[in-house]
């Protein structure tokens, strides 16, 4: 560490301070903070996951230990409570560390533990947003955007952007619990750079949703099975500006929502097939990683992943090895989707646009078709009911 400004010594002005301890603020603080973690960590038994670097498994027989970290905060939990017992004990003599007991709130995700399984809400952090935005009194409206809402970089400049910014950014965050503001977080933040006043109030009707449905949250339930299913879809030149096509994407395993993704394609599609294959060929790439993430969890589910697509030309390219000179410039992609499904480690399947959950990542709905997709997806209120409740 090199001597500050004004504190250096005359005598040994090329000198270097020794820095004993890691301290908040050095730029060098999380990592040898996470050093010093992981090499106790691994010295205890447990290994370092590949596909997530802060997840650390340990496995011993039939007991399982997962360790989840996030600069100084960790989640652990296991399948043996002695076994947990005995590796809290030998972390408190290791570090001066706090235990909150069981998990309630982390990283401003509230956890309500109930029998049948987790409900993961932001409320709290969805009201700081609307108070932000003095728009906690606002009037709630069903969808976050009507079916005729479009952002659009043309129209008088938004006065304030550093307003505009803040809250978007914000909106990201809650869509860890809400996936349904999937699609219209990620169109406003395609405008950041310079929203206009038409940009502003289409976020503040995402807002007017979030207020409706402010207790709203992702449920997980134990499975009565256990299998990986996609969906994937895409909507062809969707955005009127680029022509670029929105895709999107639901992951569930044993029936829980556990990915998902609403995105604009970096290209430009030449045709509804090729836009579909390429949406397919970003769901079978995160369906792979969860593969190697249940892996190293010893909890990959004996079948086969299937993916469920809406297209019949773009399901027709992954399971036929018939290459034409219409897919000459996909080649990358086919080859990635179709050796998945030749080795036998996917399998792809077809249904219907009414049946694919996906569809709310890729366009604004009406409201009982969203509300439809936003059921499947298991975003709900609380599966709960307040005392002295007999309704």
């Amino acid at each position: 560490m090199e001597q500050p400004p004004g504190f250096v010594d005359p005598s040994f002005p090329n000198h270097v301070c020794k820095l004993n301890k890691a301290l908040y603020g050095l730029k060098q603080a999380p990592r040898a903070w996470f050093q010093r973690l992981s090499s106790f960590l691994i010295s205890y038994g447990f290994t370092c996951s590949r596909a997530d670097p802060s997840l650390f498994v340990f496995h011993q027989g039939d007991s399982i230990m997962y360790l989840l970290v996030y600069v100084d905060d960790l989640i652990l939990t296991g399948n043996t409570s002695t076994l947990l017992t005995a590796f809290i004990s030998r972390l408190h003599k290791e570090f001066a560390i706090k235990g909150l007991g069981k998990l309630s709130y982390f990283l401003v995700l509230e956890v309500v533990h109930n029998p049948t399984g987790l409900f993961l809400t932001q409320t709290k952090y969805a009201n700081d947003i609307l108070t932000r935005a003095g728009l906690v009194d606002a009037k709630p409206v069903s969808t976050p955007l009507s079916t005729n809402d479009t952002f659009v970089s043309d129209g008088q400049p938004f006065s304030d952007p550093t307003l505009y910014r803040p809250i978007v950014g914000a909106l990201q965050y809650l869509t860890i619990t809400c996936p349904d503001l999937s699609y219209a977080v990620n169109q406003a933040c395609q405008f950041l750079h310079a929203p206009t006043e038409q940009n502003y109030q289409l976020v503040k009707r995402i807002l007017r949703y979030v207020k409706g449905t402010i207790s709203h949250g992702l449920v997980f339930q134990r499975p009565r099975f256990t299998s990986i299913l996609g969906y994937s879809d895409a909507d062809w030149a969707r955005c009127i500006e680029t022509r670029r096509s929105t895709y999107g994407y639901s992951i569930f395993l044993g029936g829980n929502l556990v990915s998902w993704s609403a995105k604009k394609q970096p290209t430009v599609s030449r045709s509804s097939c090729e836009s579909e294959y390429r949406a397919m060929a970003n769901t079978a790439a995160e369906i792979v990683w969860i593969t190697h993430l249940l892996t190293e969890l010893h909890a990959l589910p004996p079948t086969r992943p299937t993916l469920l697509c809406d297209n019949r030309s773009a399901l027709f390219m992954s399971q036929n090895p018939v290459s034409h000179k219409r897919a000459k410039h996909i080649d990358l992609d086919y080859h990635f989707v179709w050796e998945l499904v030749m080795s036998g480690k996917l399998h792809t399947r077809f249904i219907p646009t009414k049946l694919q959950p996906a569809d709310i990542f890729t366009k604004s709905l009406p409201r009982p078709q969203f509300e439809h997709f936003r059921d499947l997806l298991r975003v709900r209120p609380p599966p709960f009911r307040l005392q002295g409740d007999n309704r």
